[in-house]
C-alpha cells in the first residue's frame, strides 16, 4: 500500500467518525427534550414532601391536610383513646398488619406500630377508606375512631378496621417529626 492510499484511508476514517459524532450529537439534542418531559414537574416535586405545623393541635383534636391529592389525618389522641387502642387484642382485628410505611417488614397492627410518637399521642394516617376510597368522618362509629358513612366501615382510635366492608387498616404514610411542632410527610 502506498503512502497516498494510507492517507486516503485516514481521511475516509475521519469523515466516518466525524459524521457519526455529529449524528450522535444531533440525535441526543432531539431525544433530550422528549426524555426530559417525562420528569415530574415542579408542582409535583413540591408535593413529594410537606411540613405541617401541629402546634395548634391539642389532645382530642385533629388536623386534616391535603398531601399528594389525598387527605391526611393528624390527630393528637387523648389518654383514653390511646388506652382504648392498646387494649385491643390483635387477633380480633380483620387486618392484623400495621399498614405503616415507616416500618420495614411485616409489623403487626398494634397501636405502638401505628402511632407516630412513642407515647402514642400522635397518629398520622391517610384519610381514605380502604374499601372504595371515601373519606371517613372522625370521632364517630362504634369504636370512637373514624366512620365511613358511604358503606359502613368502622375504624378504631388507631385507624384499624374493626367492622364493615373495608379490607385494610387506614394507611400510615411516611412521616416524622422534624422538631417538636413540625411533622414532615413524605
Amino acid at each position: 500500500m502506498s503512502q497516498a492510499e494510507e492517507h486516503q484511508g485516514t481521511r475516509r476514517d475521519f469523515i466516518y467518525y466525524a459524521t457519526a459524532g455529529a449524528g450522535a450529537v444531533v440525535t441526543g439534542a432531539a431525544v433530550w427534550p422528549l426524555v426530559n418531559q417525562m420528569n415530574p414537574s415542579a408542582d409535583v416535586q413540591a408535593l413529594a414532601s410537606i411540613r405541617v405545623d401541629v402546634s395548634g393541635v391539642t389532645p382530642g383534636s385533629q388536623l386534616t391536610v391535603l398531601w399528594q391529592g389525598k387527605p391526611v389525618f393528624i390527630r393528637a389522641r387523648t389518654q383514653d383513646e390511646i388506652d382504648a387502642a392498646r387494649a385491643v387484642d390483635i387477633a380480633d382485628l380483620p387486618d392484623q398488619g400495621a399498614e405503616n410505611r415507616n416500618l420495614t417488614g411485616e409489623a403487626d397492627a398494634s397501636d405502638e406500630n401505628r402511632a407516630l410518637s412513642e407515647d402514642g399521642v400522635w397518629l398520622v394516617q391517610m384519610g381514605v377508606c380502604t374499601h372504595l376510597g371515601c373519606v371517613p368522618l372522625g370521632e364517630q362509629g362504634d369504636f370512637g375512631g373514624w366512620y365511613c358513612p358511604c358503606h359502613g366501615s368502622h375504624y378504631d382510635t388507631a385507624g384499624r378496621i374493626r367492622k364493615g366492608p373495608a379490607p385494610r387498616n387506614l394507611e400510615v404514610p411516611v412521616a416524622a417529626f422534624v422538631d417538636e411542632t413540625t411533622i414532615k410527610l413524605g
